[in-house]
């Protein structure tokens, strides 16, 4: 058995980086990939059920949810495996986070001073229209342990709202970020960041028996922790064992599709050359008997020149053209 968890399964996720002992090295990682963008001091976890009023609507269970200190929400998913309309459902999150603001009035909602009506009654000012729009940043981190076709095929993928023609960001409140795990090949020794070291534990740790001695950080210590399957609690370990058993399931069941389309994929191009050949052969043919018949024609067409019979006769025996008759 690993020594660590596998951070694709969902408790193993949860492990690393949704609990309250985590909570550090979520920020690390955060910080990591928003290096230069934004700074997260701290955060707190929010609930992960986003319940919806519709009953045609079951809701949203997101794998992590929470607010930094300075009032953006973040929400970070781990998907291990590929299915339709993901990029959607991704979009359909973030949105939801976005739309599940408006229902909490921020303190910029508070009514203003009051003000007399004609004849001295009294009433409140209306919130200056807009202001209740007024909207925190929504960051979607999605970690993916496959590969999206509606993606460049790269690792790492930002979105945001931007012109199209410039590129300028145009509402910087709305931001996406997807990892895609099978694209990222680094080595360690090529990993020069805390960031690319990040991407390559979580990788390649559920493979360990030891974190590598390379990695120095005090964010790996705190991560040899969290993840040594050694340190969890019963009830985790319990947990953890039945959704390692799912995830195997799925990789023999992905494996098996995946031979399965190969093998249709094959059997289709084989199928596809042959009626080509086929294809080809019956051209071939074709064309070799139009080109006899030609050739016939113009040796009966030459004979009959020969016995002096005028062109528009040999046309009208033959039925080649004018033009090739007199071309003899």
């Amino acid at each position: 058995m690993a020594h660590f968890v596998n951070p694709f399964t969902d408790i193993g996720f949860k492990i690393i980086f949704g609990q309250s002992a985590s909570k550090e090295l979520l920020i690390t990682l955060l910080n990591e990939l928003l290096s230069g963008e934004h700074h997260i001091e701290d955060l707190t976890f929010l609930d992960k059920e986003d319940r919806s009023d519709n009953h045609h609507d079951p809701g949203i269970i997101y794998d992590l949810y929470c607010r930094t200190s300075t009032g953006e929400y973040i929400i970070v998913e781990m998907q291990n495996r590929w299915h339709a309309n993901f990029l959607d459902r991704t979009l359909y999150y973030i949105c939801r986070a976005i739309s599940r603001q408006m229902d909490k009035p921020s303190s910029s909602d508070v009514a203003l001073p009051s003000e007399p009506y004609p004849g001295g009654v009294l009433r409140e000012s209306p919130v200056p229209y807009g202001t209740r729009y007024k909207l925190p940043s929504v960051y979607g981190v999605f970690l993916m342990n496959f590969k999206e076709q509606g993606l460049e095929p790269k690792f790492r993928t930002d979105t945001v709202i931007a012109d199209r023609d410039n590129g300028k960001v145009v509402n910087p409140h709305f931001r996406q970020i997807y990892l895609q795990f099978p694209y990222f090949t680094k080595e360690l020794a090529a990993c020069e960041t805390v960031y690319e070291k990040l991407m390559y534990v979580l990788k390649n740790m559920n493979h360990w028996s030891r974190m590598p001695d390379a990695l120095k950080e005090q964010v790996f210590k705190r991560l040899e922790q969290l993840a040594a399957v050694a340190n969890l609690s019963e009830e985790n370990r319990i947990a953890y064992d039945k959704a390692m058993d799912r995830y195997y399931v799925n990789r023999i069941v992905e494996e098996d599709m995946q031979r399965e389309w190969e093998e249709k994929f094959q059997r289709g191009m084989e199928e596809s050359r042959r009626k080509g050949m086929e294809q080809g052969l019956e051209q071939g043919l074709e064309q070799g008997l139009e080109q006899g018949r030609k050739e016939s024609l113009l040796s009966t067409a030459c004979k009959l020149k020969k016995m002096g019979l005028s062109a528009e006769q040999i046309v009208q025996a033959t039925g080649l053209t004018r033009e090739e008759v007199e071309n003899l």
